[in-house]
């Protein structure tokens, strides 16, 4: 089960869940995308199925979860991948948008973890919910989005401990990546007066799609992609007066363009993005990381550091003889 799967991440991991023999339900807003997708995949071998749907809906998602259950009688992952972002200081978006980007990404986080709770609770799997690194920190700009992330974080950790009360063969796992070279800003409602993007370093959403697809098969709380998205979370966390200075100083200039803003209506808040689209191909993004990589694998990453600092320890007493 896969949602916002037409484009970006969700449409990477929907090609690679595809590569590796799964049988995919996918979900996006747009019938063209999806029935475009489905053909291609189907043409490779998979077994796939789509339903247009509005994850902000309850009824929606509902209907997604009964398509699952009768074509294959079931389902063993949901992926809440779907999401929107508005750029623009506070006082200028209109609540009505704010409300829309939460009917997306909390809502449509929080209905799709419910339908696949009330299946799995039983039949056991996992459920992956797509976060971002502003659910650890502020974000100038999108504030809406920042606040939407945080609601994320704090209800996915809240329903993962009463799935291990019930002691239900369920995980549940938080996906925080920094940013990622996607159409997310693309698809943005812009309040700005030049064109949004991205502040730096972009990864490439192919190792997000890598970190749901681990999280599939090996349970973990939360998995960071992008080393970025880590020092993001910790600097918030151990050093907020400095992190907010520096953000203050920095964060607004880094998600602003020297190009004029487009046409206001020009946006997927509402409606569908233009589909199929992984990444613009419009900035530099980073292809590998060795941290998000070790991070997969805590016992290794703790070797890794008592290693080294073992190391480092030997060095020092080498030096003083």
């Amino acid at each position: 089960m896969l949602t916002g799967a037409s484009s970006g991440v969700g449409l990477v991991t929907a090609r690679k869940a595809a590569q590796q023999g799964a049988r995919l339900v996918l979900v996006a807003r747009s019938e063209g995308s999806l029935h475009q997708l489905a053909e291609e995949l189907r043409e490779q071998g998979t077994e796939v199925i789509t339903v247009v749907a509005d994850v902000g809906r309850h009824d929606e998602v509902g209907k997604v979860a009964h398509a699952a259950i009768e074509r294959f009688g079931g389902f063993d992952t949901w992926i809440n991948n779907a999401g929107v972002t508005i750029f623009g200081r506070h006082c200028d978006v209109p609540l009505e948008d704010q409300r829309r980007l939460f009917d997306t990404n909390y809502w449509g986080t929080v209905h799709g973890s419910l339908a696949a709770a009330a299946h799995l609770r039983e039949r056991g799997g996992a459920i992956i919910n797509m976060g971002s690194e502003a659910a650890d920190g502020p974000m100038p700009l999108q504030s809406a989005y920042a606040a939407s992330q945080h609601a994320i974080k704090g209800f996915t950790d809240s329903l993962r401990l009463e799935l291990e009360q019930e002691q239900a063969p369920v995980s549940v796992t938080l996906i925080k990546p920094a940013g990622l070279e996607t159409p997310l800003a693309m698809h943005a409602k812009n309040f700005l007066d030049v064109e949004p993007r991205l502040p730096p370093p972009l990864y490439d959403p192919a190792m997000a799609a890598d970190a749901i697809l681990f999280a599939a098969e090996n349970p973990r709380r939360e998995l960071f992609v992008g080393a970025a998205a880590k020092a993001f979370s910790a600097a918030a966390y151990h050093a907020p007066h400095t992190f907010d200075r520096f953000m203050r100083r920095f964060m607004g200039r880094a998600q602003q363009t020297r190009h004029p803003a487009g046409p206001l209506e020009d946006n997927a808040l509402y409606g569908s993005g233009s589909g199929l689209q992984e990444r613009t191909g419009a900035h530099t993004a980073l292809h590998m990381c060795p941290y998000t990589t070790t991070a997969r694998y805590p016992m290794l990453t703790t070797a890794l550091v008592v290693g080294a600092s073992a190391a480092v320890a030997a060095m020092v007493q080498l030096r003083r003889r």
